[in-house]
């Protein structure tokens, strides 16, 4: 079985590396030993050669992580059985923190509950004190990116090579782990996926051993990384589940988790390659520069508000909480200029639109931008429900104008990762709440958007009937939370989970993709799937990660996520007035 084996790997590797292959001698693998020092140039054509190689290169992957300090955020549903819908959530979790990868396994927490939580690789992930009370170890999903960080060698684990297949467009090795006798705990035990070009492991799903402990137990998960730079797979996405995991009381651990990670380059946020690109005004833009030099009293205070509205965005993006400027903000644009148009409105300065990166429900404005982040984007089922969740902005914008005054100073924005949330809050009052939500009401009815309210009254009443469940995906850390009172909702039709044809609300990662190197945003290119049953539904539920992989490609000349650029160009284009 072991020849045949061998022989199959060669045949699957042979047209890669069949020039290479011909030049070289054949070596026999000592299976017992790591291949310590193999060359990563000769060619592979046994299995063992491939597994000297992943375990060479996963040690590499190990060190070079510890170089980041990543934004990690992990949401949690807990479950229960239903009858008639399969597992429902009954209660939520989320963490939000950043990574600090070089000390460990640390996730110092950025919400204002902060602290630092630390793990090691032989502690449970989901912790049991007492025998009474239990809790998950915000620290432990971020153990989920590393497969073995201290022991993966042939001393520790057992290789068994299974076959190859596509993660997207990368072409993978799969091979099966079994910890060997007596190797310790916090082991892995599971299925990796190798891409067959530098031997990355991609992909691995499993679980650390033992699952139980003697204060809790290690949860199952699924890890993937992207291919952010040349050579360079980082960390993105990790799947949790346990469909019944029974406690040492009886009990039933159910649930699922979405952890992500992003900001892997906040160092080089949005000013990467700018004096390479400084150039000389010509002579008709100086003299226009002179002519325009004096200001009036009211263009200086403009002025001054939108240099701290630009203060605020650019803070909020570099410490890897905003996305830079992108396509989503053109889509979320045009809904609003669609509701400007259609109610005779002008602007100025323009509305512009921008995305949180967190997974909360929240939207807010800062001046005369408005914020919305992902995780609202993502269960938003149309279009008419996203003009709703903007209409409540653009109305905060004409009736309450939040001021940004106290932002123009640069020191007041001037803060980290870890102070961000506790330092910046863009909370309308309760008041001013009730007064936009009158005024978007009103937009609505004069939009192109009148005839089909329908929908986001369903996202309405789907949400209410959720939030008692999941207060921690409704609770809002920066803005405001989604409230258009009870006019909306009451003039929608009834809410029926049963129906194939009634989607009140997407699940949760529906609709927008995060690069985690640029923190870049953009749509999913998913088609539509038609539903074979309500329980495929599932609103506001968190799902498995399946992303298509594809090696790193440079992206095209003249693209820039600089927001500053971003505004001077938009300050270009026409106003709702002119479109008209």
């Amino acid at each position: 079985m072991r020849t045949w084996k061998h022989l199959s790997f060669a045949l699957i590797l042979a047209g890669a590396f069949a020039g290479a292959a011909g030049a070289q001698q054949t070596q026999t693998a000592d299976e017992t030993q790591p291949q310590a020092g193999a060359s990563t140039s000769s060619p592979v054509t046994t299995v063992n050669q491939a597994i000297d190689r992943i375990i060479a290169r996963e040690h590499d992957q190990n060190a070079t992580i510890r170089r980041y300090n990543p934004i990690i955020e992990t949401y949690i549903q807990d479950m229960k059985p239903d009858p008639q819908m399969g597992f429902i959530p009954v209660k939520d979790h989320y963490f939000l923190g950043q990574a600090i990868l070089s000390k460990g396994v640390v996730d110092q927490s950025i919400l204002e509950a902060k602290g630092h939580h630390k793990i090691d690789q032989f502690n449970p992930l989901y912790h049991v004190s007492n025998f009474f009370t239990s809790n998950y170890v915000p620290a432990g999903f971020l153990q989920m990116i590393y497969l073995d960080s201290t022991s993966f060698d042939r001393q520790h684990y057992q290789f068994d090579y299974v076959g190859r297949e596509f993660l997207g467009e990368v072409r993978c090795l799969v091979l099966d782990l079994t910890p060997l006798p007596k190797s310790g705990n916090g082991r892995f035990k599971g299925r990796i996926w190798v891409e067959d070009q530098g031997f990355t492991i991609v992909r691995f799903n499993g679980v650390f051993t033992p699952v139980a402990g003697l204060n809790g137990f290690n949860l199952h998960f699924d890890s993937w990384r992207l291919n952010v730079q040349p050579g360079l797979w980082l960390p993105a996405f990790v799947f949790s589940q346990e469909s019944d995991l029974k406690d040492f009381l009886g009990g039933h651990i159910r649930f699922r988790a979405q952890t992500r990670l992003w900001g892997y380059d906040l160092k080089n946020t949005g000013r990467e390659g700018e004096f390479s690109e400084l150039t000389i005004d010509s002579p008709s833009v100086q003299d226009e520069a002179k002519a325009q030099q004096d200001r009036s009293p009211i263009e200086a205070q403009r002025e001054w508000q939108h240099q701290a509205e630009m203060n605020v965005l650019d803070r909020l993006q570099r410490v890897g909480l905003l996305a830079p400027a992108g396509e989503i903000d053109k889509v979320l644009e045009t809904v609003v200029n669609n509701l400007q148009v259609t109610n005779n409105l002008d602007i100025q300065p323009d509305v512009h639109c921008r995305v949180l990166l967190t997974g909360s429900l929240e939207s807010f404005s800062i001046g005369h931008t408005i914020v919305m982040s992902r995780g609202l984007l993502d269960v938003l089922p149309d279009e008419a429900s996203l003009a709703t969740m903007l209409a409540q902005e653009l109305a905060e914008i004409i009736i309450t104008k939040p001021g940004t005054d106290q932002w123009g100073f640069n020191d007041t924005t001037n803060v980290t990762t870890a102070e961000a949330l506790s330092h910046f809050s863009f909370r309308a009052t309760p008041a001013e709440v009730t007064m936009a939500n009158a005024k978007a009401i009103e937009l609505l009815k004069n939009s192109p958007y009148k005839d089909k309210l329908g929908a986001p009254a369903l996202f309405l009443k789907q949400l209410q009937a959720e939030e008692k469940q999941l207060p921690a995906l409704v609770s809002t850390h920066l803005g405001n939370s989604v409230d258009l009172g009870s006019q909306l909702t009451a003039s929608g039709p009834a809410l029926s989970p049963d129906k194939l044809d009634q989607i009140a609300a997407l699940p949760i990662g529906a609709r927008v993709k995060l690069d985690p190197w640029t923190d870049s945003v953009e749509l999913l290119k998913s088609k539509p799937i038609a539903l074979f049953s309500a329980r495929e539904k599932m609103p506001f539920e968190l799902t498995p990660f399946m992303p298509f992989l594809t090696r790193y490609q440079k992206p095209s000349p003249g693209v820039s996520a600089d927001p500053a650029k971003a505004d001077v160009a938009r300050q270009e284009q026409p106003t709702p007035a002119q479109r008209q």
